[in-house]
């Protein structure tokens, strides 16, 4: 179950990093993007248990 969870996020954590490259006009943007976008997998992975 827990790999599961950790799998969806993972896949959900992706697809949010490439939607907002696209959208991105600027490599300050991207990067902003990412890092947001990795901190709510992270927060995601803690909330279901996940080790660090």
């Amino acid at each position: 179950m827990k790999n599961r969870v950790t799998k969806t996020v993972l896949v959900i954590a992706v697809s949010a990093c490439a939607l907002c490259a696209a959208a991105c006009e600027t490599v300050k943007g991207a990067g902003k993007d990412i890092q947001y976008a990795g901190e709510k997998t992270q927060d995601a992975l803690e909330k279901a248990g996940a080790p660090k």
